[in-house]
């Protein structure tokens, strides 16, 4: 089966074939693809950030022979990263996934407004990092590894507010760097925002010598802050 040049070129950093969190409600298996300019301080896949990094994973013609062989067994796939929305060749993945009969789900930070919203039409759901409250420049700053990233990640935020794609908005939690103060800002500026899905979740950093210890949300500050906010929920597994 001919695979379309535009797809072909996806690349791909590796293959999670089976998971039950990354696309609620949906059997799913997630697709990496390589390349995310931001260099967060508790980032759980730092193999994935270099884009000229060779690949690790699967050609995606290989992966498209995986996934008929899926058919009828999975449900979605999800594609992740890195940041998947910088590669030109994502949308005609998507596409391709889409043809296929799967359900296409999407992680992203939101960097690239223009490249979120060229997506959004082939996405059936769409899981938004926000990393810190958008009004806290220096924060999100210091958490990205990037200066000035903030307001585009706002203007993500309210074209996948506006599209009519299921989703959900999703903040790791280090309470060195996210401290209560903050991350009451931030759930606020979501709610604010019209978010009606938001979910906290525990920060597992990968990187060796990152200094970052595993943390979960703190569960009193989270049964606070979902009496002013109901929709909040927590995630125990990242």
């Amino acid at each position: 089966m001919s695979v379309p040049a535009a797809a072909a070129s996806l690349r791909i950093g590796g293959l999670q074939p089976f998971t039950t969190i990354d696309y609620p409600g949906a059997l799913a298996a997630v697709v990496f693809v390589q390349g995310c300019p931001w260099r967060c301080l508790y980032c759980h896949n730092p193999h994935l950030q270099g884009r000229d990094t060779v690949p690790a994973g699967p050609s995606w013609a290989t992966l498209r022979r995986w996934l008929v062989r899926r058919q009828g067994r999975l449900d979605a796939l999800v594609f992740s990263g890195g940041e998947p929305t910088l590669d030109p060749a994502l949308p005609a993945a998507m596409r391709e996934v889409r043809a296929l009969g799967f359900r296409v789900g999407l992680h992203t930070a939101g960097l690239s407004p223009r490249r979120l919203r060229a997506v959004l039409p082939l996405a059936d759901w769409v899981g938004l990092d926000v990393k810190a409250p958008l009004a806290d420049a220096a924060l999100h700053d210091r958490i990205t590894g990037v200066r000035g990233a903030a307001p585009a990640v706002r203007t993500s935020l309210e074209a996948l507010l506006d599209s009519g794609v299921a989703y959900e908005c999703r903040t790791t939690v280090h309470t060195s760097l996210l401290e209560a103060d903050a991350l009451s800002r931030l759930v606020d500026e979501l709610a604010s925002a019209g978010a009606r899905h938001v979910v906290l979740q525990p920060c597992r950093p990968l990187a060796a010598g990152s200094g970052m210890t595993p943390t979960q949300p703190d569960p009193r500050q989270f049964a606070d802050l979902q009496v002013r906010f109901p929709p909040l929920a927590m995630r125990t597994a990242a």
